[in-house]
């Protein structure tokens, strides 16, 4: 029998069958390798106790009683509750909607859909240089009004297509985000001036023929061509809120989000149409447990039906899933183990990226189209689009393959997720679904050990369930079982030592070893990964090294603050220029840079020295001192408590970092 959870997920879905390309069940027959077999992390058995070892994230549980579960089996007997629990004394209540989980909002279709053949020769004509531009108009008019007009008139002599849309399509007014031209401003001073810059109010003016999907409270967007709110960033965002005190605007975006699951049976990947068909890296959990950080256990069993609901999303088709088979974001190996993967519901081209994704198909004539759009799509779903690390050949993006992998980050955040899970219904005072997710966990950690640990990199990575192998490209992603408390001491010590040996740069941590011209390859650098490294690896000790990423990438980010007045989504590590790849110019704003650089400031003052736009020194001119070098120059910290021992709390956090209780 289906649960009642999974149901009414699947109910929400199915209004978007109009969207939906029906996933085939893939016969993997891959028998998953054993590089591991170390016990499962344990911690105490109180849920307020067990979230103080781990930096925003809540610790297993262990209960008298629990029993071994399969990895992603749903809880018996759970039954849906209302989406408007009271609030504990401290938290806010989430804002009323009329939106109820047994009656999911109507789906919206995707611009591609709604115009047909005239968004297809809009994007393909290049009438407007950036895909997402067009994605992201606003007509003059119902869009089947549009469609009627265009038929009409594009074959009368002299149509222009570009004075057409010009006539009916307008872009809403985007905020520049400023750059700091004062010598005084110092970078804290510009990131509390950008999060009102980047703060979009609730959307009840909206178009109804917008690709936006309307939120109830007001919401930070990274910046620039991003002008909606972006799940995964968020988290990172959320960061930087508390850091600067603000954390009413932490819980609006927490209450954004559970409106989402609520009216869709999950997160997109962004608040807009195009988006629906998948999700992204899901931090939903870590985000509860940020609010609980400072409003207390209460907030576990407040978002309880929307961690729930998410869950029953990514666990989709696993309860009649047999071995050997994949469906959705589900796969279940050979031997009965169940894990996750990267899937986009559609095989289309990106609303966002229609023409790139066109010529990427074009580019590999002896693969189907529809193959490659999927696998575009999971890897937008991914966040890290795009990179060698989904490439078959490791350096095309035509030979992406996502949706065949089974990564290591997705994973780890699931584990996170069922960890959760148990931590919120413990909170409730339900000892026995607490047990069960708690044992989910430990299943899910123990799999993870045994399928993703890669003996030859001494690092976690990608398992391809079809070719049953690991795909032995190395990548910053095995930071996220540091982070969350997956990896053994052992583990951890040999992590961290491939990443000092492999990815540390002048800059910070490098996301992969390979240059490809992808932006989420060499050189580059992501303000999430630093961050997740840096608590990660102070979690089991690796404190010099966790000290070292977090100086080289303040460094870097300060350097190019003090020479241009701004802070953008992503850096080049290796030099003071910007940083470049991808499918669109380097974005100015930015959100989740912003919340990071806040959080490791606090973190580490004494890498900060003068954070200025243009500093003096005792000389009375600017250092103008290269990247490269500048972590030499960096004061050695003695900070009054031993980073990462038990008895510190790092920024923005209740709970101490410390590695998790009986690891090995």
């Amino acid at each position: 029998m289906t649960h009642p959870l999974i149901r009414a997920v699947a109910t929400g879905i199915a209004t978007a069958v109009a969207i939906t390309v029906a996933s085939t069940l893939v016969q993997t027959d891959a028998l998953a390798q054993s590089p591991s077999a170390a016990a499962v992390v344990k911690a105490p058995d109180q849920a307020h106790e067990a979230a103080k070892t781990l930096e925003h994230a809540p610790a297993s549980i262990s209960l008298p009683g629990s029993a071994p579960a399969q990895a992603g089996t749903v809880a018996p007997g759970t039954a849906e509750t209302s989406s408007t629990q009271p609030a504990s004394s401290g938290t806010r209540a989430k804002v009323p909607s009329s939106e109820t989980a047994s009656a999911p909002h109507a789906t919206p279709l995707p611009p591609s859909l709604l115009y047909g053949s005239l968004y297809r020769d809009v994007e393909l004509a290049h009438v407007i240089p950036d895909s997402k531009t067009f994605a992201d108009m606003v007509p003059d008019r119902s869009p089947s009004q549009i469609v009627r007009l265009y038929h009409a008139q594009r074959s009368v002599r002299g149509f222009d297509l570009h004075a057409f849309v010009d006539a009916h399509f307008h872009l809403p007014a985007r905020p520049a985000a400023p750059t700091a031209n004062d010598a005084d401003t110092t970078v804290s001073d510009h990131i509390r001036g950008l999060w009102q810059v980047l703060r979009r109010n609730p959307d009840r003016d909206s178009s109804p023929w917008s690709s936006l999907l309307p939120l109830p409270n007001p919401y930070i967007v990274p910046g620039d061509r991003f002008d909606e709110i972006y799940y995964w960033d968020s988290y990172f965002i959320m960061l930087g809120l508390e850091q600067d005190g603000q954390h009413d605007l932490a819980l609006d975006t927490i209450n954004n989000f559970a409106t989402l699951i609520d009216r869709y049976g999950h997160i997109p990947n962004g608040n807009r149409s195009y988006y629906l068909s998948r999700s992204q890296p899901p931090f939903f959990a870590a985000m509860v447990a940020l609010i609980a950080d400072h409003d207390g256990d209460q907030a576990y069993v407040q978002y309880l039906p929307e961690l729930e609901k998410e869950y029953a999303y990514w666990m989709r088709g696993a309860d009649t899933l047999k071995p050997g088979q994949a469906a959705h974001h589900v796969v279940r190996l050979a031997d009965g183990t169940l894990l996750n993967r990267y899937w986009d519901e559609r095989d289309a081209p990106r609303d966002e990226s229609y023409r790139e994704d066109v010529e990427t198909a074009r580019s590999m004539p002896r693969r189907s189209s529809t193959d490659v759009w999927r696998n575009l799509r999971a890897g937008g779903e991914s966040g890290w689009d795009f990179s060698s690390r989904w490439f078959a050949d490791g350096k095309t993006l035509a030979t992406i393959e996502v949706t065949s992998l089974l990564p290591v980050d997705l994973n780890t955040l699931l584990f996170n997720l069922e960890r959760t899970l148990a931590i919120a219904h413990h909170a409730k005072g339900d000892a026995k679904l607490a047990a069960h997710y708690q044992s989910l966990a430990d299943a899910r950690a123990e799999a993870m050990r045994r399928v993703l640990w890669d003996n030859e990199l001494h690092a976690f990575g990608d398992y391809d369930f079809v070719h049953r192998s690991l795909t032995h490209r190395l990548s910053a992603a095995t930071v996220y079982p540091l982070y969350f408390g997956v990896a053994t001491r052992d583990e951890a010590r040999m992590i961290a030592t491939t990443l000092e040996q492999k990815l540390l740069r002048p800059g910070g941590l490098a996301t992969t070893d390979t240059q490809t011209g992808q932006q989420w390859d060499e050189p580059n650098g992501w303000a999430p990964i630093q961050y997740l490294a840096v608590i990660g690896l102070r979690r089991y000790g690796q404190d010099e090294l966790a000290r070292t990423i977090a100086t080289r990438w303040i460094a870097n980010n300060l350097q190019f603050y003090r020479d241009t007045g701004k802070l953008v989504e992503k850096y080049d590590l290796g030099s003071a220029k910007a940083a470049t790849g991808g499918e669109y110019a380097l974005q100015e704003g930015f959100g989740w840079t912003n919340g990071v650089l806040e959080t490791l400031l606090a973190l580490y003052p004494a890498a900060a020295q003068d954070t200025r736009r243009t500093p003096v020194t005792a000389s009375g001119a600017s250092p103008g001192v290269a990247p490269a070098s500048l972590p030499a120059l960096l004061p050695g910290l003695t900070p009054a408590s031993n980073p990462g021992s038990a008895a510190e709390v790092l920024p923005g956090a209740a709970h101490p970092a410390q590695p998790p209780a009986n690891a090995p």
